[in-house]
């Protein structure tokens, strides 16, 4: 079965004569795909049959009958399961020991209609859909809906179960708001509408959504079956959505550029697979897997973790709720390159963008957190700073970089410029390590100091990402060490350029985590 390159730029996401494999077969409709990052395995919903089900490479088997005739999954970033339930009209979510709890059922006092699809943002807010689907008969329980339109909606951070959800978008804009998925640098949030056959674009402000537009719309075809259903978003921001004959994918800017063609009517689809290369779809009675050349977009529960019991060699383990565990006795925190002028407006690079991504992620404050918690239980807190003396006499002018510094007059030690942010000074006991390159280790004290301390896990934090944070892991690495990146208390240029970093190379030589995360893992 082909597929259909409507634009050239489609040949770079799958060829074109991709396979499409049968993995399941049997079922009722199928929705839902999930991919678990560390057990390598994926979840399904079958609704009508109100079973969930799990395939991998011993076959499909059923994990839960009944499951309140599940639709929408995906993970928090402590890999508890988020689940969409049609029967009781809530979101629930399913901790690693098995606990169920409801999150959502209820808005303004009235029962919710059916959760449908749900995905999470890097900040841990939820987002989902609510149509009405689940108030009907086969795919949910016949009864009478309470609200009388269908909403998105979005649980804050720190959400309390039982809360009321936020509704963000206007209560009667859609007609059944189905799937929907964030860009890349979650600045957009796609929610499509499957009466309306269209997808919504939004920019994402804080909890608020604003400028909402139609993305693309006719999605019908009146000779094969097929609806905007399930949607996902790639690592570069096309966007992947069901449609009539499979799949349609859409660049960025809105073009068609083109189709997937699966055999039965798709519902769900989502990346799996070690690399993050499978494309599973849910397809009416049948599960497919396709080979793609593109991931999906970063989302919070793919960050890489180890395994639960690993021991000295990895530096780190997962307790029986799936949490890290780091032994404070082996670890130091590295705060590199958080100078004025690296990260501030008015400093040598603010016009790189440097000090609004750093403010985006909040990094200033995140690293300030694991600096407090780290001197409290005694882990050595060690400050790189790139500093040069006035026209950076001694260093060597090999790279764009390296110009920069002296183009723009940067870093010069007691300038301004080159003292550390607001928050992130040096404190008594702390180490300082001077530099003049990328890399923390190059020609500077680092090890020296390590080696006295006795000390084999770096939290690594500051800034840039893409830089002095991936070449300090990348050596960091090879020299043997376990390697700890929180990424929210990382930040460089922009987004697109810290997400390609976490998302990519530091996956490969790193622990990539975040900053509660680390301080939880501390405890």
């Amino acid at each position: 079965m082909a597929h259909e390159a409507l634009d050239p730029a489609f040949r770079d996401l799958i060829d074109e004569h991709a396979p499409v494999r049968q993995i399941g077969q049997g079922f009722t409709f199928t929705e839902g795909p999930i991919w678990h990052p560390v057990d390598h395995y994926l979840l399904f919903s079958d609704m009508p049959a109100d079973v969930r089900r799990r395939w991998d490479r011993s076959g499909v088997r059923e994990v839960m009958r009944p499951s309140n005739k599940g639709n929408g999954m995906t993970y928090d970033a402590d890999l508890n399961l988020l689940v969409c339930e049609h029967a009781t009209s809530c979101v629930a979510r399913f901790r690693t020991d098995g606990r169920r709890e409801v999150l959502a059922s209820h808005f303004e006092g009235r029962e919710l209609n059916s959760p449908n699809d749900i995905c999470v943002k890097s900040d841990g807010s939820i987002w989902f859909t609510d149509p009405w689907y689940g108030r009907m008969p086969v795919y949910g329980v016949e009864r009478p809906r309470q609200l009388g339109f269908q909403g998105v909606y979005r649980l804050p951070p720190g959400h309390r179960p039982g809360d009321e959800p936020e509704l963000v978008v206007d209560r009667f804009l859609f007609s059944m708001p189905n799937g929907l998925c964030f860009s890349p640098d979650e600045r957009l949030l796609y929610v499509n509408d499957t009466e309306q056959a269209l997808i919504r674009v939004f920019e994402v402000d804080g909890r608020r959504l604003k400028s909402g537009r139609v993305f693309a719309s006719g999605i019908r075809d009146s000779l094969k079956p097929g609806v905007p259903d399930g949607m996902k978003c790639d690592a570069a921001g096309n966007v992947w959505v069901t449609a009539p004959g499979g799949l349609w994918v859409y660049a960025p800017d809105g073009r068609l550029i083109g189709k997937v063609a699966i055999p039965e009517l798709a519902a769900n689809l989502h990346w799996g697979g070690k690399d993050w290369r499978t494309l599973f779809v849910c397809a009416s009675t049948s599960l497919y897997a396709i080979d793609v050349k593109i991931g999906p977009r970063s989302e919070p529960f793919m960050r890489a973790r180890p395994r639960a019991g690993a021991g000295r060699e990895s530096g780190g383990e997962r307790a029986a709720g799936g949490g890290l565990r780091l032994d404070p006795a082996r670890c130091a925190l590295i705060i590199q390159d958080m100078q004025n002028d690296v990260v501030m407006e008015g400093g040598a690079f603010a016009d790189s963008g440097a000090p609004a991504h750093c403010r985006e992620q909040n990094a200033i404050a995140n690293a300030a957190r694991l600096a407090e918690r780290c001197r409290a239980l005694g882990i050595p807190v060690i400050h790189v700073h790139f500093l040069v003396h006035p026209g950076a006499p001694g260093m060597t002018l090999n790279a764009p970089l390296f110009e920069g510094v002296v183009d723009s007059n940067a870093l010069v030690r007691g300038t301004w410029g080159a003292e550390p942010v607001a928050g992130l000074e040096p404190r008594p006991g702390d180490h300082v390590v001077e530099k003049m390159r990328m890399s923390a280790w190059e020609g500077t004290s680092l090890e020296t100091i390590l080696k006295a301390e006795g000390r084999d896990i770096l939290i690594e934090t500051g800034a840039w990402t893409n830089m002095s944070i991936e070449h300090t892991a990348r050596t960091g690495a090879d020299k043997g060490y376990v390697m700890v990146i929180p990424e929210d208390a990382c930040a460089t240029m922009n987004a697109d350029w810290h997400r390609a970093s976490i998302d990519y190379a530091l996956q490969n030589v790193a622990l990539v985590t975040t900053t509660d995360e680390v301080l939880a893992a501390l405890s």
